[in-house]
């Protein structure tokens, strides 16, 4: 996004959100794309920013004039950046809004360090894991606060290569740093990829140690990976682990039958 669109001329915007209906944009010039997680931060003219959120459907394309648009069907566009050489397409993006430039800690100052932004900072991202020592890694590293950008994929790889347990408390993991460094290696491994890989393979089914091998034998031991539930509602996980690789605190295993429906118009579990 700042490649095909930083420093170019908005010929055109279309918001195709109620609160954004009327908002135009043309004539003015991108400053600068950003992202803070799965905040995207575009900086135009006039001190305005254009913030959007992925969460888990969100995503962006870009397209040259003329080309066919494939991200899905047009009601689920929510914005379109227009310039001379692309079109910036905004699919399934559940936060769309316009705020002052100057402001944007109002959207993403809660936010701890970005693994993949130029300001990444080790040091800090490990005193906010350390600040709640008897709080589970796990719930930890996917608290957004502490460190920007970390998932469910990346946490369960992480702790997996590690040999930690998700619910081992933050004060028992060995090295930190290196924990929170290895998580900072693996997505900047991947920023260019649409395959995720941890284990520096391609092919499907290979690209991963454990994330969503529940029953599956583990890569390095052949122990069956084990799943459960992590968190509290609304804001429960599945985690996974090897209890082989992985020696710690952790509950029962459940299979996938055994879990609850996800509440209706969500897509909490993966099938």
């Amino acid at each position: 996004m700042r490649e095909a669109l930083g420093g170019q001329l908005l010929t055109g915007s279309d918001f195709r959100v109620p609160q954004l209906a009327t908002a135009d944009l043309s004539g003015r010039r991108v400053l600068d794309v950003a992202s803070r997680g799965k905040h995207l931060l575009t900086r135009v003219e006039g001190g305005q920013t254009l913030h959007t959120h992925f969460r888990m459907d969100g995503t962006w394309h870009l397209y040259r004039p003329g080309a066919r648009w494939r991200g899905g069907p047009a009601w689920q566009i929510r914005v379109v950046l227009t310039t001379i050489d692309w079109r910036a397409v905004g699919y399934r993006l559940p936060v769309v809004d316009l705020v002052p430039t100057a402001g944007e800690d109002t959207v993403v100052g809660h936010l701890g360090p970005d693994p993949l932004g130029t300001d990444w900072n080790l040091k800090d991202a490990v005193r906010r894991l350390a600040s709640e020592p008897a709080r589970e890694i796990g719930q930890a590293l996917l608290d957004q606060r502490n460190l920007a950008g970390v998932g469910n994929l990346y946490k369960t790889e992480v702790c997996f290569l590690r040999g930690v347990s998700p619910w081992t408390a933050v004060a028992d993991v060995p090295d930190l740093p290196a924990l929170v460094g290895l998580a900072a290696r693996l997505l900047d491994a991947n920023k260019g990829s649409w395959t995720q890989s941890t284990t520096g393979q391609t092919r499907q089914g290979q690209q991963h140690w454990i994330f969503e091998r529940e029953g599956q034998l583990c890569r390095r031991c052949g122990t069956r990976v084990a799943m459960a539930e992590q968190g509290t509602p609304p804001r429960q996980r599945l985690s996974y682990w090897c209890p082989y690789c992985q020696p710690g605190p952790a509950p029962t295993p459940l299979r996938r039958h055994q879990l609850p429906p996800p509440p209706r118009g969500t897509r909490r579990y993966k099938p």
